[in-house]
């Protein structure tokens, strides 16, 4: 065994702030001499990013536990207090989803900012994530926390920061954070009042039904057309699944309230269970993860299936097909159509801003983009994650004057099923978004049509898009390394052509810069924060785009393509050959 790494084990067997069920946890691993797991539980501390950390459970530096949760907290304490007086007193509010430990992280997290004299507003129970951004800036609070590992896999979970605009933090909050998570030390110098007398003391209030409800009442105002919701919602059917998390908790009642009256949820689904046991995967991004929804939705003659991941930021959706079945729809393809949906709506109601704005990702699809275009929305382009996006809102504001920004943001969206319809959250908003689609299908079946319908049309209307996207998982320290070698090799020795296309622009983001690819002269620049992503303009319009995950043991690629919508199965079959090409050459040259 490495001896940073046995130091490291020896560590934590020896420290007194450690439970002694936590030590054995170790020295049973040891007993065995399981070098391997030893290793990637000890080769470094559980990393907090820009965002926060996310790793898998149990005992050592390298996982998610109430040690490295704890000193998460105190870190994020620490730079709460550095704010000021008035920071410390307006307090941190936490939430938390359906995954095990959630519950005992988040009161780990709430009791340490009672021992630093926070005031911490603890959730009853789980709660939605976009409810946490919602609250944040409904109590004043200086920031936000919600242990949540999103889509991951059951074994995982995560400590996800916010900032008193309901942001997950970005710079430069971030950094600071991070530093102040670094500095912490020891387990031993992180700071715990028990709950009895963190409530005794009043730095620990339990909030529950008075924030759902203000934040269901600010989800009503998202409708664009109720009266075609409450007409159409009556025979309308919604085949809903939360996948065993937190969705379900808000989600069927704020569709009921719009006006959809057959709101029907998978009932295997419905209970909160952090190992969803009917799933592989409880990502809405993977179509299987919708398998028994679909199967409810054919067996009652339902119209639409809407399913969000366990903390209910993203959202996938199955729509019926001409042949009978469902098809499911790509996070791009559901972003066209709200998009589609907002301006088209604004536009008829003569409240289409003359500063728009549509916010979304460097790898997000183009079709979003098109339409937004066509309706004279100016379109901003950010780094992947959805912090990004949250944060021009923010920026639009302070550029403006209070009431009116200096743009009018009308839409947010990225390719990984996350879209912000409304302003009163800061991040991916499941719950609206379910909404909103739900509005959508209602306003499409009042015209005798459905979603599969209308995204022809469009397809027809803008051009046919299709994206495409793999990822790579590397786990571990050998992971990591290759990661940073392959993005290395495509800097330094990039592809004169991917997929047999020439490649015409290479952008290296960490540095901005934009060169032609046969004379390696600079072209242009991407006004963007510092970011480890490359990004390939191919002759023929499609980009090609690679980054590691922030948040995951990979390394992603996604391929954007576009072509004429006149002759649609020929340019769905180009396409998928196109993407297909591309994807197995970029990731053999990686």
């Amino acid at each position: 065994m490495d001896q940073s790494v046995k130091n490291a084990v020896d560590s934590w067997i020896n420290d007194p702030a450690i439970a002694e069920a936590d030590r054995k946890e170790i020295r049973d691993l040891l007993a065995v001499n399981n070098e391997r797991e030893l290793t990637d539980r000890f080769y470094r501390g559980l990393e907090f990013g820009t965002g926060g950390m996310r790793g898998v459970i149990g005992a050592g530096l390298n996982r998610m536990n109430i040690y490295t949760v704890g000193a998460a907290a105190q870190g994020l304490a620490n730079y709460v207090r550095s704010q000021g007086d008035a920071a410390r007193k307006a307090g941190v509010v936490v939430a938390y989803d359906c995954r095990r430990m959630s519950d005992i992280f988040a009161e780990r997290v709430a009791c340490v900012m009672a021992a630093n004299d926070i005031p911490a507003y603890l959730f009853d129970r789980l709660r939605p994530t976009p409810e946490l951004s919602f609250a944040v800036r409904h109590l004043g609070c200086t920031a936000g926390v919600v242990i949540t590992a999103s889509h991951n896999p059951p074994q995982y979970n995560g400590f996800k920061a916010y900032w008193s605009d309901g942001v997950s933090v970005v710079p430069p909050h971030d950094k600071n954070i991070m530093a102040e998570v670094a500095r912490v030390g020891g387990f031993g110098n992180v700071k715990v009042m028990s709950p009895a007398e963190a409530k005794a003391k009043g730095l620990l209030k339990i909030i529950g039904r008075e924030i759902d409800e203000a934040f269901l009442q600010a989800v009503q105002t998202s409708c664009l057309n109720p009266q075609v919701c409450r007409r159409q919602g009556e025979g309308l059917k919604i085949v809903f699944t939360g996948l065993h998390g937190t969705g379900s908790v808000l989600t069927p009642e704020a569709l009921r309230r719009r006006g959809f009256k057959q709101v029907i949820e998978v009932p295997e689904q419905a209970a909160p269970d952090g190992g969803f046991p009917t799933v592989k995967s409880p990502n809405p991004e993977e179509g299987a993860a919708l398998d028994m929804a679909v199967a409810l939705a054919k067996k009652v003659g339902a119209d639409l299936v809407i399913g969000t991941d366990p903390d209910a930021d993203r959202v996938g959706i199955a729509v019926r097909a001409p042949s009978g079945g469902f098809e499911l729809f790509t996070g791009n393809q559901t972003a066209a159509l709200l998009t589609y949906y907002i301006c088209d709506e604004l536009t008829k109601a003569g409240r289409f801003p003359k500063n728009a704005v549509l916010v979304t990702t460097i790898v997000s699809g183009d079709m979003m983009k098109t339409i937004a275009k066509a309706y004279g929305a100016e379109v901003v382009e950010v780094l992947t994650g959805f912090k990004w996006i949250g944060a021009k809102v923010c920026q639009f504001e302070q550029e403006g004057v209070p009431g009116k920004p200096s743009k009018t943001y009308i839409f947010g969206a990225e390719e990984s099923y996350g879209y912000m319809p409304c302003t009163y959250t800061r991040d991916k908003d499941g719950v609206t978004s379910a909404c909103c689609i739900a509005d959508l299908a209602a306003v499409t079946a009042a015209r005798g049509k459905n979603l599969y319908d209308l995204l022809q049309e469009l397809y027809q209307r803008f051009g046919y898009f299709q994206e495409g996207a793999k990822s790579l998982e590397l786990p571990g320290a050998d992971g990591a390394a290759r990661i940073s070698d392959m993005m290395q090799r495509l800097r330094t020795q990039p592809p004169a052509s991917i997929g047999g296309i020439p490649v015409v622009t290479i952008a290296d983001l960490t540095t901005g810069e934009i060169r032609d690819a046969r004379t390696g002269k600079p072209v242009g620049r991407y006004d963007l924060p510092a970011a480890d992503v490359v990004f390939f303009t191919l002759e023929d319009g499609t980009k090609v785009v690679v980054r590691p995950s922030g948040t995951e043991p990979k390394i992603k690629f996604y391929v954007l393509t576009r072509s004429p919508g006149d002759d649609l199965p020929k340019a769905r079959a180009d396409a998928t050959a196109r993407i297909k090409a591309i994807i197995d050459d970029i990731t053999n040259q990686a």
